[in-house]
């Protein structure tokens, strides 16, 4: 199945909701991909508003 990103968090899913914030839109066209296993100490987490662990996607259009 092909990875898509959740419009509302930037989370890189499968699924047909995000695990995150249970949201149904989603976008197949993103850039760049960044791993939090720390969101409480991660300071790119922070940067980018995001506060639980995960796959994200650095750039979504």
């Amino acid at each position: 199945m092909k990875k898509k990103v959740c419009r509302n968090c930037k989370r890189i899913v499968e699924e047909e909701t995000c695990p995150g914030c249970k949201g149904n839109q989603f976008n197949s066209t993103w850039q760049g991909r960044i791993s939090v296993l720390d969101s409480k100490n991660s300071v790119v987490g922070r940067k980018m508003g995001i506060s639980s662990e995960g796959e994200y996607a650095i750039k979504s259009r």
